[in-house]
C-alpha cells in the first residue's frame, strides 16, 4: 500500500531529488509530456538510471488530484547497493559468492520473506529487476524482520545482463524449475553461485533460464503441486547452505 509519505511530484521536485542522490523506486509520467522541465527531467532520469513509466494521467491521480504537473515518484526506502562494487570483496575474504535473483516475485510479503531466509542462509546480495519487481514497502520491511533496512539489494534493468555479468565473473547459474528432473539436494550447490527464482504464475523467463548452467526441483508429494516461492527459495537456500557448511 502506498502512503502520502513516500511519493514526492512534480516537475522541480522530483528533478532536485535525482540530482540530490535520493533513490526512487517509481517513477510515474504521464503520456505526451513534453517542455524544457519535462527534457531536464528526462536527463537526469537516464544519467542515474531512475525507473520510469509514461502513464495515463489517470494512473497518477489515483495517488494525488494536486499540482502534480504529471510526473508522481515513489521514493525507495532503502538504499540499492551494486552488485559490481559487492562482488569482488567477496572474492577478497576468501568467500564464495551466493547471490539471489528473483525474476519477476512481485508479491511484496514474499519478497520480504525471502529476504529474512537469504539474511539467515548466507545470502551475499539479492538481484531483482527494474521493473516487474515488488516494490520495496514498509510491508516488505516488516515481513523481512527489518532485515532489508541493511541487507544488500542491487537492481537491475535488464535480468540477463545481471546473470551474464554474474557468469563471466565465474558464478555458476542454477534456475529453481519444478519441471527440473534434478532434485536440488543431489545437484552440486558448492562453489560460486547464482540461484534464480522466477515469480509463481509464470516462473523464470526464457532468457534467463537458457543461461542457467543447470534446474532444480524441490521434490513435493500431496495434492498441491507446488510451493509458495518463498518457501522454495528457503529450502534451496537452506540447501545450499548445509553443503557449504559440511565442506567447511
Amino acid at each position: 500500500m502506498n502512503t502520502k509519505d513516500d511519493f514526492i511530484f512534480g516537475l522541480r521536485p522530483v528533478i532536485e531529488a535525482i540530482r540530490e542522490g535520493r533513490q526512487i523506486e517509481k517513477l510515474l509520467i504521464k503520456q505526451g509530456m513534453q517542455g524544457a522541465l519535462f527534457h531536464e527531467l528526462m536527463k537526469e532520469v537516464k544519467k542515474n538510471g531512475v525507473p520510469f513509466q509514461f502513464v495515463p494521467v489517470e494512473k497518477i491521480e489515483k495517488y494525488t488530484h494536486k499540482n502534480h504537473q504529471g510526473v508522481l515518484a515513489w521514493m525507495s526506502l532503502i538504499e540499492y547497493q551494486n552488485i559490481t562494487d559487492i562482488l569482488p570483496g567477496i572474492f577478497e575474504r576468501g568467500e564464495d559468492p551466493l547471490i539471489l535473483c528473483l525474476d519477476g516475485v512481485t508479491d511484496v510479503r514474499n519478497f520480504g520473506a525471502i529476504v529474512r531466509s537469504a539474511s539467515c542462509l548466507g545470502v551475499h546480495a539479492i538481484l531483482i529487476p527494474e521493473k516487474g519487481a515488488a516494490r520495496i514497502t514498509a510491508d516488505a520491511i516488516k515481513t523481512s524482520a527489518g532485515a532489508l533496512s541493511n541487507f544488500p539489494v542491487c537492481r537491475f534493468r535488464s535480468i540477463t545482463a545481471a546473470v551474464k555479468f554474474l557468469k563471466d565473473s565465474g558464478l555458476r547459474v542454477v534456475c529453481a524449475d519444478e519441471k527440473s528432473k534434478k532434485a536440488v539436494f543431489d545437484v552440486n550447490l558448492l562453489g560460486p553461485l547464482v540461484i534464480i527464482m522466477g515469480s509463481e504464475d509464470r516462473g523464470i523467463s526464457k532468457e534467463v533460464e537458457a543461461m542457467a548452467d543447470v534446474s532444480v526441483k524441490i521434490p513435493v508429494t500431496g495434492n498441491i503441486g507446488s510451493l509458495n516461492v518463498s518457501v522454495a527459495t528457503g529450502i534451496i537456500l537452506y540447501e545450499a547452505g548445509r553443503q557449504r557448511a559440511l565442506k567447511n
